[in-house]
C-alpha cells in the first residue's frame, strides 16, 4: 500500500448499499462490472479508471454483508473511500479485501466529483487539491493497517502458508 494517494473522486450520496455496489442480478456474472454504482452514476462504470477514489455520506455499504461490493471497486481500479461513516460489515469486507475505508468528517460536503485529492497515511489529512481545503480523516488502527498494508487478509494468509511452507521443506532436508 502506497503512504500517499493521490486519485480523482467519484461522488456519491448517503446509504448507498451494496446492491447499488453490485446489483443483486449482476452477481456471479461476467458483466458485472458494467453495472457497479450504474444506478447512482451512469458513467462510473464506464469512465472509473485505476487510482480513482469513491467520496460519500454516511452509511457507505449498509445492506447485506456482500464481500462482493468492495470486490468489485478493488477491481475497476479504486483505490480507497473516504465516506463520513460505514455500515460495520461493509468496512469489515473492505479492510479484509485491501481496500482502505477512510472515516473522513465532512467529506461529502467539501470535495465534489471530479477534484483530484491526496491522502497521506502518515498525518491521515486528506486534502483537495482544486480548493486546498484539508481534512482530517479518523486514524485507522494499527493492527487494521497492517492488514491493508498486506494487500488484505488473503495476501497476508497466502504469504505466511508459503513461507510456512518453505520451512518444513528446509526442515525434511
Amino acid at each position: 500500500m502506497d503512504k500517499v494517494i493521490k486519485g480523482k473522486v467519484w461522488k456519491f450520496g448517503d446509504d448507498i448499499d451494496t446492491d447499488l455496489i453490485t446489483p443483486g442480478k449482476w452477481l456471479g456474472s461476467p458483466e458485472l462490472k458494467d453495472h457497479v454504482l450504474e444506478t447512482e452514476d451512469p458513467d462510473f462504470p464506464k469512465q472509473v479508471q485505476k487510482g480513482d477514489v469513491i467520496v460519500a455520506g454516511k452509511n457507505f455499504g449498509c445492506g447485506s454483508s456482500r464481500e462482493t461490493a468492495p470486490e468489485a471497486l478493488l477491481q475497476m481500479g479504486i483505490v480507497a473511500t473516504f465516506c463520513e461513516s460505514y455500515a460495520r460489515i461493509y468496512y469489515r469486507n473492505s479492510i479484509g479485501l485491501g481496500l482502505p475505508p477512510l472515516i473522513v468528517p465532512g467529506v461529502s460536503k467539501e470535495i465534489e466529483k471530479g477534484d483530484e485529492i491526496e491522502f497521506s497515511f502518515e498525518t491521515f489529512k486528506l486534502k483537495n487539491l482544486r480548493t486546498g481545503k484539508e481534512l482530517q480523516a479518523e486514524r485507522i488502527p494499527d493492527f487494521l493497517l497492517e492488514i491493508l498494508e498486506g494487500g488484505g487478509q488473503e495476501k497476508i494468509l497466502k504469504k505466511k502458508l508459503k513461507q510456512k511452507l518453505k520451512e518444513l521443506r528446509a526442515k525434511k532436508e
